[in-house]
This record gives structure tokens, sequence and C-alpha cells, in this order.
């Protein structure tokens, strides 16, 4: 078995987390390779470098990986699916972070449960991507167009709010009044768009949300459409440059810019230990219909 690493940061809440993770891969003689920027973090800040300095590197990824194992928070598991891409590596996520919605694993955990994944006791749930594409081309979002949370559109140098008028399937729906738009997929309905008062909605369901940000149009709400839809967005506003998002990387975009948005076609496969579900998680994490009466 050939596993990947990956991470971003080296400092007191990940440094026990990811020594004990790679003693456990040393002691399993796993073929092991680690994100080369992420290699040289820990080779720089650890005492103990010795013991891993056997471990391989990579800068990209291919269809010899059988895993890829992300050790940080959520936003480390999205900024690992851009090595995964469509190549179907299983991703798992350690969390060394907070919440850990995507990252179920806990630090406590991670012996009994990398044991488990090696024995291959797990199951994989996959989940959908969006894809973006510009008119004009955006040279900054054409390597990395995808999002496995969501998409947004927001404004940008101004405390003014911009208008996001949006089609769906080339139909006209309206013209969002707002400080931005998100378009979500189901692994996203629990981030950014349920802070703005958007639905949850489960990993295996084949819908997206638009979730306005603050709109100023009381009768927008959030809207859940098919996931086979096709979306554009046409940007107006008292700036000449507005700001998308994918996830966490950000590009700015002129106002004449449309922007197209669909299901990408491809997937990311998430790795869950047999004894978790979505379910669990939700109710675990987001303390979901939690009263202090019951």
């Amino acid at each position: 078995m050939k596993i990947a690493i990956y991470g971003q940061y080296y400092h007191n809440n990940t440094q026990e987390s990811i020594e004990r993770l790679l003693d456990i891969l040393l002691q399993k003689k796993v073929d092991v390779c680690i994100e080369n920027d992420f290699f040289n973090i820990i080779k720089h800040e650890s005492e103990t470098f010795s013991r891993f300095d056997a471990f391989n590197t990579f800068e990209t990824l291919d269809n010899s990986y059988s895993l890829l194992i992300s050790i940080g928070g959520d936003g480390t598991i999205l900024r690992a699916i851009t090595y995964v891409r469509d190549l179907l590596i299983p991703i798992v996520g350690i969390n060394t972070g907070r919440l850990g919605f995507l990252a179920t694993i806990q630090t406590n955990q991670i012996k009994a449960a990398i044991e488990d994944i090696l024995n291959g006791n797990y199951k994989t749930s996959e989940r959908t991507l969006l894809s973006v594409t510009t008119n004009p081309i955006n040279t900054d979002l054409e390597e990395t167009n995808f999002a496995l949370n969501e998409i947004a559109v927001s404004r940008k140098n101004t405390t003014s709010m911009i208008t996001v008028e949006t089609n769906l399937n080339s139909e006209y729906l309206t013209s969002y009044w707002a400080d931005g738009l998100i378009l979500s997929t189901p692994t996203g309905s629990t981030g950014y768009s349920l802070s703005c008062g958007g639905p949850v909605i489960t990993p295996d369901t084949n819908s997206l949300v638009l979730t306005p940000i603050a709109p100023h149009n009381l009768n927008a709400r959030p809207l859940v459409i098919p996931d086979d839809t096709e979306i554009q967005l046409k940007i107006d506003g008292r700036e000449e440059h507005y700001l998308i998002s994918l996830d966490s990387r950000i590009a700015t975009l002129h106002n004449s810019t449309v922007v197209t948005i669909k299901k990408a076609k491809f997937k990311i496969k998430m790795v869950e230990l047999l004894k978790e579900s979505f379910i669990d998680t939700l109710r675990k994490k987001m303390l979901w219909g939690e009263d202090r009466r019951n």
C-alpha cells in the first residue's frame, strides 16, 4: 500500500499527532510519501526528524497511491483535494483543528483508526464537487477550477452591496441584492452556507443550495436545486471588481466576467470508519437538536 501524507502546519497542536502518525506508519512498513513542502516543515521543526528522513516526498499524485491522509483541520482537506483531483484516491482526515467536520479522526483515535484502515475496515463516501468557468477566461482559475464545499461570489473593496443576476439552466431566477451569493454542495452545506442561513443537506443527496449572503431582499431565501443544474452569474456593483472563492482559494474578477458553475465531472472519495456516519457526526459536532430540557 502506498500512502500520501498532506499537512500545512507543524506547531504545538499538531506536533505530537504528526509524529504519532508517522511512527505508526513506520511500524507498519507501508510505502509513505509526504507532500514536499510539508516534509520540509517537519524537517525544520522536528527535533527527532531522523526517524522519518527515509520517507519519500511528492509534488503531484498519480494512480499508484491507495490513500491520502490529511492531518490538520477541514481547511487542510480542502487543500488536499487539489492534489487528488480526479484520481479517485480516498482521503481520510485526522483532526488537529477545531470542528473537524470532514476530518473526523480525533487525535486520540489515530492508532486504532489507522490500523482499521490498513486492514480494510472502512467505507467510502463519494462527494460531489463544483466546477467553474468564466467568460472571459481567468487564468487564476484554470488549473484548479473546482471546489468540494462551495463557490461564492462576494463584494470587494467596498461596503456597498452587489447585484448578482442569477440564471438556472439559462432561465432567469432573480437578481440578488446582497454582499454575495454562495453555491454549496451537500458537503459544504455544513460550512459557509449554514452560517448564512442555508439548510444542511446529507452527502448522498443529489442537490445543491443557493444561499445569499446578507441579502437586502427580505424574500430572498436559500434555494435547493438539482445538482445537474447549470448556474450562470453576472455581477454588478459600484466597484469594477468582485471576488470569487473556491473553497479557500480566492480570485478577483471584473464585473464584465460571466461565471458559469456546474457539477464537476469527478467526485472525491472520503474515508469513513465503519462505526461512523454523517448523522453521527452531525449530532456530535453540531450538537444537532440538543436541548438542555432533554
